[in-house]
């Protein structure tokens, strides 16, 4: 976005990610597009988070430029706790981290100016205000989870919610006419498991309303040509992206596992508009039954396939696959443990992405013109798939039977229809040219961008 900034004195900016991957690495993405500016920067990560991103660095040298330093402060929990609970880990982090971070900016001392924090972790404001601070809230989500989160206030009036987040019925609801239609049952709080969990997270969600409001400025990573309608109705939220590492022509960053790159290698060898790419991202898990459902899948399509199986997807992984699955798919199926993903997704043999729909991976697979298929697990996931399906329709969902579980014969079919249809790819394609255009020079995700360096230079 632009050339470097030659300020010999640039301004420093103090970044603070939610300790998850799928926020870790936009914010890493918007902090190294930031250093490439010129700006300085120290990256506040948790003690854990901190931890996996220095150990899944490449041996191969730095792997950031010079003027980013990587901090951490602790998450409020102990070390073996469970921090896949995201209710429990925010409740934590709001009672330890504030008071950690004010301590570690007074220790920096008057040259930091800015901070920019999750949009989740909305007591950042509070701390940077306090402290004097120029303060952004970034949203690494859709536009669309901001506008549901403001319109709270309004769906509990209307008696589609309950006080504390509770839908009243299974119904589906549009917050305007040209926002996606939303089921009740699919709002952001009410797909994170338990009740008590579900009603933590809405309280979060509430709160944020309040603190966000502390924010000078709202960035988020989308663009107006995906969200129209979140975005009229939510103006203050400014789009820069697609945050992507080849738009400053460098790697992605922020990863909690070392990336196997052998599967590039392996990408080159197949051929073109073949392979299945198969990824949940970095929390989801399948039990027994699930696991070997896709494996038979797969094997269905007789197609190529690059599987990511993370070390946290099952608790057994090599017990789980099927019998003599692994020798009759050796010739066109691969799995592997961490993918570079942008670069996977980048690839001209990737036909489709089998995807938990993360908002990261839908912005990489849009940006590269990959039709989906989307398998959500948690969170906001539901709802991009409705974008992904039924906006966009650049992708299809799977059909769950009676006992919840999505069948190998559902994948091949879903697969066979994806790939056996060229409207999806060719609308795809058309997205992809729509979206990146919003980054170049003149487009508006790049201007808006430039306006905000502006703002923190100012």
């Amino acid at each position: 976005m632009g050339d470097p900034n030659p300020n010999p004195n640039p301004p420093h900016v103090l970044m603070l990610a939610y300790p998850a991957q799928g926020h870790v690495i936009p914010m890493m993405e918007l902090a190294q597009t930031l250093a490439k500016r010129g700006l300085k920067i120290t990256f506040v990560n948790s003690d854990l988070a901190h931890k996996r991103l220095i150990d899944a660095l490449p041996d191969t040298g730095d792997a950031f430029p010079e003027e980013i330093r990587l901090v951490s402060i602790p998450d409020g929990l102990e070390k073996r706790e469970d921090r896949n609970v995201p209710g429990k880990l925010s409740a934590a982090i709001s009672r330890v981290m504030p008071g950690k971070l004010e301590q570690l900016i007074r220790e920096i001392g008057d040259e930091v100016t800015c901070l920019i924090a999750d949009q989740s972790l909305g007591w950042g404001m509070e701390v940077g205000k306090k402290l004097g601070l120029k303060c952004a809230a970034f949203l690494p989500a859709a536009a669309a989870m901001r506008v549901l989160g403001l319109s709270i206030p309004k769906l509990i009036e209307q008696g589609i919610v309950k006080e504390d987040g509770t839908p009243v019925k299974n119904e589906v609801i549009q917050l305007s006419p040209s926002m996606p239609a939303m089921k009740t049952t699919d709002l952001v709080w009410a797909r994170f498991g338990s009740l008590e969990m579900q009603k933590a997270i809405f309280e979060a969600m509430v709160k944020n309303n309040e603190s966000g409001k502390l924010a000078d400025r709202l960035i988020c990573n989308s663009t107006y040509s995906l969200e129209p309608g979140a975005f009229a109705m939510a103006p203050e939220i400014i789009p820069i992206g697609p945050l992507l590492a080849r738009n400053r022509h460098g790697d992605s960053g922020g990863h909690f596992w070392p990336e196997d790159s052998t599967c590039l290698k392996w990408l080159d060898r197949q051929a073109t508009q073949s392979v299945i790419y198969v990824a949940f991202g970095s929390l989801t898990t399948f039990n027994q039954t699930q696991f070997q459902e896709l494996a038979l899948g797969l094997e269905l399509t007789n197609r190529p396939f690059l599987w990511v199986v993370q070390p946290d997807i099952t608790d057994r992984t090599k017990d789980w696959y099927p019998e003599g699955f692994l020798d009759r798919v050796r010739t066109r199926g691969k799995m592997s443990g961490w993918a570079p993903q942008q670069k996977v997704l980048s690839h001209p043999s990737v036909a489709c992405f089998v995807s938990h729909c993360g908002w990261n991976s839908v912005m990489e697979g849009v940006s590269n013109g990959v039709p989906f298929l989307c398998w959500p697990y948690f969170a906001d996931q539901f709802i991009n798939q409705t974008y992904v399906c039924d906006v966009w329709m650049v992708g299809l969902g799977f059909e769950r039977d009676e006992w919840g579980i999505v069948r190998g014969e559902e994948i091949q079919h879903k697969v066979e229809k994806l790939l056996g249809h060229t409207v999806f790819r060719e609308r795809v394609l058309q997205l992809k040219e729509e979206t990146m255009a919003s980054i170049a020079e003149g487009g508006c995700s790049n201007s808006n961008f430039n306006s905000f360096l502006e703002w923190i230079e100012a």
